[in-house]
């Protein structure tokens, strides 16, 4: 059966069909469809990605509906990764793709990281849980790319794509390279981050469910500008542009 090429003719317009071509051939791993994950892996599937695998064990609260793709008055208490399976099919129905309903506990991310990827993708805003995989991914020498902490702040001019060993002013990056120097991983590992001050009279104590203690405020755009700026990692280091 011929694909419908014509939705990415401005996208071969900009990149070339052998490009283009080779994006369709790739398999990239989405983990959390929060603010930054479900923006990501959505503008990843727009560029002609051929396969993707989402994981996301969440269902939609009221609160996400100032940032996360798939929150809306309408769809409260749904799975965050069945409504972002739909939304992603129906963008590209040619889309091979594997959607994970669960919540990445240690003892699933040895399994999910199992089969190949080309990119992998870690929008979790848990530490434990995010510890966990982003050692698992980087032993495993998976390419990856890493979101740091994007609540309290308001700035996307200020974002930048680094490895975590030069990330500053980010209490999150902070905690996460203390706690990985621990297994000896001082660096090799490509993080976005913005290194603005977070605003700290927005930290709010949480129930400690599903591995989080506290969370910052957050505004609409700057998740998502995080999930985009990420996705543009993936898509140009897999077209193999500098």
């Amino acid at each position: 059966m011929m694909q419908d090429t014509a939705w990415l003719s401005r996208t071969e317009l900009l990149i070339g069909k052998e490009k283009l071509d080779k994006l369709t051939r790739k398999h990239v791993l989405v983990v959390g469809m929060g603010g930054v994950g479900s923006f990501a892996a959505e503008f990843i599937c727009r560029s002609g990605i051929g396969a993707m695998t989402i994981v996301d064990g969440d269902i939609v609260d009221p609160s996400n509906r100032n940032r996360q793709l798939p929150a809306l008055a309408t769809t409260h208490g749904q799975s965050k990764a069945e409504l972002m399976a739909e939304r992603l099919k129906a963008i590209n129905p040619e889309l091979e793709l594997q959607v994970i309903k669960e919540f990445v506990r240690p003892e699933a991310v040895e399994q999910i990281l199992e089969q190949p990827f080309d990119y992998v993708v870690d929008a979790i805003d848990s530490i434990s849980p995010k510890l966990t995989f982003m050692k698992a991914a980087y032993h495993k020498g998976f390419p990856l790319i890493s979101s740091m902490g994007a609540g309290g702040k308001l700035d996307p001019t200020q974002l930048k794509v680094v490895d975590i060993s030069k990330t500053y002013n980010c209490p999150f990056a902070q905690h996460l390279r203390k706690m990985l120097r621990r297994d000896n991983i001082r660096k090799g590992i490509k993080v976005v981050f913005s290194p603005e001050e977070p605003n700290k009279e927005s930290l709010m104590m949480t129930d400690g469910s599903n591995f989080k203690k506290s969370a910052y405020g957050t505004i609409s755009y700057l998740p998502a500008t995080f999930g985009a700026t990420a996705a543009s990692v993936v898509i140009r280091d897999l077209m193999e542009q500098p």
